[in-house]
């Protein structure tokens, strides 16, 4: 890998806008390691399974598994409320349905961005159908501004202002996701 590649790069563009460096890769790795280290400690002696919200969450879930240091599973459900915008439409669709039986089990629900809530919301529902022993939240980042329904978020990576954030999972229009550090939109720019 040549040394540009390995370079954070302070400001980058995505469809035609430009979006300058927000947290990079290493704060959010210490970040994600603290999380990983206290979930392991809270499911001691249980076997928890981690449900990743795609497509955002799908980077974060992974770091977070390795971060954990107990015997842990993972499955997945898609949901939409973007599209291609840069707000949530407010409207949730499940895309697809989460595989495991989670009756009687210790669920961790992990999202990339909790923002408006709706999505967190209609997930908790969701999996509360199923009959858990126990339900947990932890999300990477949570804007606490844009929070119109109010949930129960038991690890959160960092709080954030509202604004528009790519990089490290988190898209714009389906772009920036592979990205290793967060950006912001430069409204400056």
């Amino acid at each position: 890998m040549s040394s540009n590649l390995a370079e954070t790069k302070k400001t980058i563009l995505c469809r035609g806008e430009r979006f300058r460096l927000y947290l990079d890769r290493d704060t959010i790795q210490q970040r994600v390691r603290a999380l990983g280290e206290a979930i392991s400690r809270d499911y001691e002696g249980k076997r928890p399974i981690l449900i990743g919200v795609l497509n955002g969450a799908f980077m974060f879930l992974a770091d977070l598994m390795r971060a954990i240091d107990i015997d842990c599973e993972v499955d997945f459900l898609k949901l939409s409320s973007y599209g291609a915008s840069k707000i949530s439409s407010g409207v949730v669709h499940e895309l697809k349905k989460i595989d495991a039986d989670l009756a009687g089990r210790h669920v961790l629900i992990v999202e990339d961005i909790v923002d408006t809530g709706l999505s967190m919301a209609f997930i908790i529902r969701k999996v509360q159908e199923e009959g858990p022993a126990s339900v947990r939240t932890v999300t990477l980042l949570h804007k606490e501004e844009a929070t119109r329904d109010e949930v129960p978020l038991d690890y959160v990576g960092f709080r954030i202002p509202n604004l528009f954030v790519i990089g490290y999972g988190l898209d714009y229009g389906q772009l920036g996701r592979n990205l290793p550090d967060l950006y912001i939109l430069d409204d400056a720019a």
